[in-house]
């Protein structure tokens, strides 16, 4: 018995010897895999050099140029869309030497855009123009082409933040396409407009564009241009915004009608700009749905960060208005975390209804909550901290009296305790009575909610927005188009196949009823 464990320990140690002995010419060869001769064997990437990567990017550019002229043949707007949805793309390859060279190969020498635009460029993008890219130069009819090349040209302005020559080459975009009113540029003058915008935004000139914008929108309204229309209204709220007219914004949205076939980006900046004057107007409920539909229609990628920061942002403090607390997974999103560190403290303070803490955060974020112009908007948060102070005191004592209460909540005396009090009772945030003699607060019981119609108005709050999600859904539904010019023989054979078929059942019919009268 005593033999046992020692044979057993033998037998063990030998084992392990045996393993490792084994294991050795493993490790060897793995070690002989990761030497510099087996790794020669790997293939090597071609590197494309400076001249192939502007070929690359000339031949995208003129790809668009087929994109925009099969558009117009086919009055299909989706090849325009198309080739625009690439700007983004294209917009990081974009230097002054492959726009000199699509411009020298798209107009010819004498042609006046392209003096126009070669000067824009500088005189480095001139010289680098050779006779190759002039020897074939192939001239697109159509003006969007022109007017597209005209839109590149000003985004490689502001990247390059010259915004004087910008704003020139911008009014004179503009007042081409105002001039061509054709449908087919309904796509590019939503995004010329847009630039315009943008280069009188950065050199803080957007009074100057107002009434342009006000004819434009009036002008795309009436031919129901819905791209144009969508992004001007855009561009005129952000400027009401930027000088804080917001009584002029208000009479704009109720004086216009944003359509309904819009993008999902117009529609998502659309509904933040109007959940910001729900919000100023004291209509809440209104603002929230709008906050919300904002955020759910932006694009959820870190392009649109900026985006969903301010929207997330006015969002968070119209739920703390309305006596919500937002879900604590909304802060710790990777786009949202940093930005919304001030906006967490408050909502910390607001959910304990610590008036102190809330002072602190907002005299320490001042700054923050003045930039993102929502100081105001969190000045009104006062009054809830304290609503919120005094729930969570309702809850927790059965009884209190009111210079406890005017401890707890940090107020001036008690006489304003009793009126804070009071008015909460008579606005329904606590259920209690006041003792004015004795001077205390006496809580009633809490009431079981389920025997209330809270439930009912969460469930119709929930079944209204999935209804209006599935007709959002049907209105989004694309359907293939029936053939404007359809073959007349085609029709006329379809008609004739119809007739021989009720002809050939006549028949039958009479044959069968011949074959009963012979029976």
């Amino acid at each position: 018995m005593s033999d046992a464990p020692r044979r057993s320990t033998r037998l063990n140690k030998n084992q392990e010897e045996d393993s490792k002995a084994k294991t050795k010419p493993v490790d060897q060869d793995v070690e002989m895999e990761e030497t510099p001769d087996a790794s020669t064997d790997a293939p090597k990437d071609k590197v494309l050099g400076a001249k192939e990567l502007e070929a690359l990017v000339i031949a995208d550019i003129k790809q668009h140029f087929v994109l925009f002229t099969k558009s117009v043949k086919t009055h299909e707007a989706r090849f325009a869309i198309r080739a625009l949805r690439s700007v983004s793309s294209l917009r990081k390859r974009l230097t002054a030497q492959v726009l000199a060279k699509t411009i020298a190969s798209s107009y010819g020498k004498d042609d006046e855009a392209r003096k126009r635009l070669l000067a824009y460029l500088g005189p480095e993008a001139l010289a680098s123009i050779t006779a190759e890219d002039e020897a074939v130069v192939t001239k697109y009819e159509t003006p969007e082409v022109d007017v597209y090349l005209h839109l590149l040209v000003m985004i490689y302005l502001l990247d390059q933040n010259q915004m004087e020559q910008g704003i020139e080459l911008s009014n004179i975009t503009v007042k081409m396409v105002q001039e061509l009113n054709r449908r087919s540029l309904d796509q590019l003058a939503a995004k010329v407009y847009f630039y315009y915008a943008r280069f009188y935004e950065l050199t803080g000139r957007l009074a100057e564009i107002r009434p342009t914008l006000l004819n434009a929108q009036r002008t795309a309204t009436l031919r129901r241009d819905d791209d144009t229309q969508s992004t001007i209204i855009n561009l005129l709220l952000r400027n009401y915004f930027h000088y804080n007219l917001y009584d002029q914004a208000d009479k704009l949205v109720s004086k216009t009608t944003f359509p309904e076939n819009a993008t999902n980006n117009q529609l998502a900046r659309y509904m933040y700009y109007l959940g910001r004057i729900k919000a100023i107007q004291l209509e809440y409920t209104e603002s929230h749905q709008c906050l919300l539909q904002a955020v759910r229609k932006a694009p959820q990628n870190n392009v649109t960060a900026g985006f969903q920061q301010e929207a997330n942002k006015l969002l968070i403090i119209v739920q703390l208005l309305m006596g919500e607390i937002p879900e604590r997974s909304l802060f710790r999103q990777p786009v949202l975390r940093k930005a919304l560190i001030p906006y967490f403290q408050i909502t910390q303070a607001v959910r304990v209804g610590d008036l102190n803490k809330f002072q602190e955060t907002l005299a320490t974020h001042a700054a923050t909550f003045n930039a993102d112009k929502n100081y105001t908007l969190i000045l009104r948060l006062r009054h809830n901290v304290i609503k919120t102070g005094i729930r969570m005191i309702s809850l927790s004592y059965s009884r209190i009296s009111l210079r406890d209460v005017c401890m707890k909540l940090h107020l001036d005396s008690e006489e304003d305790a009793e009126y804070i009090v009071a008015k909460s009772i008579r606005d329904g945030v606590i259920d209690a009575t006041i003792d004015h003699e004795k001077g205390f607060m006496r809580s009633k019981e809490n009431v079981d909610i389920y025997s209330t119609n809270e439930p009912q108005h969460a469930f119709h709050q929930r079944i209204g927005f999935c209804l209006k999600l599935h007709n959002d859904s049907v209105k989004a539904m694309r359907f293939p188009l029936k053939t404007v010019n359809q073959d007349a023989a085609e029709v006329e054979a379809a008609r004739d196949q119809e007739r021989t078929l009720v002809q050939e059942i006549a028949e039958a019919d009479e044959d069968m009823d011949e074959d009963q009268d012979d029976l």
